[in-house]
């Protein structure tokens, strides 16, 4: 079972820091893996949530297998499934999307498989899961 830290956060949103790189290290170091959010902007990848606002100064650092990285722009995604070895994915409002790893990354409250991770199974309260592969929570703690 995957436990996913969303943007960094462990146990609530903290927007100002979220997909910032020591709060990404702060929750891998913890343990769990964490999605971040990724742009291509000025032929770079950045973390950010609405904007690109953390550049990547090493391509590797994505390549760390504990990091589910959503790509918010189309050139993100084509770059980060040419680099191989970066698991990423792209979704909007997609009632689940498929990740390079081939699991199915699932909006809260939509059908749910033995391959998906839940997203945000605390917007529908839900904290009972069939048999799935991994959660992805601002409260993560709570369910590790």
């Amino acid at each position: 079972m995957f436990f996913i830290s969303h943007r960094g956060n462990i146990k609530g949103p903290k927007t100002q820091y979220e997909n910032s790189p020591d709060y990404i290290e702060s929750a891998l170091k913890l343990g769990f893996d964490v999605e971040i959010d990724i742009y291509f902007y000025k032929n770079c990848l950045w973390l950010g949530h609405d904007s690109p606002t953390y550049g990547i100064k090493n391509i590797d650092w994505l390549k760390n297998k504990k990091l589910w990285c959503h790509a918010k722009n189309i050139k993100a995604l084509d770059f980060m499934l040419n680099e191989k070895d970066i698991h990423c994915f792209w979704h909007q409002e997609d009632d689940c999307a498929l990740t390079s790893k081939d699991y199915i990354w699932t909006y809260f409250g939509k059908d749910l498989f033995s391959n998906s991770i839940v997203v945000l199974p605390e917007q529908i309260k839900v904290n009972d899961f069939p048999n799935i592969s991994g959660i992805c929570s601002d409260y993560i703690s709570k369910y590790k």
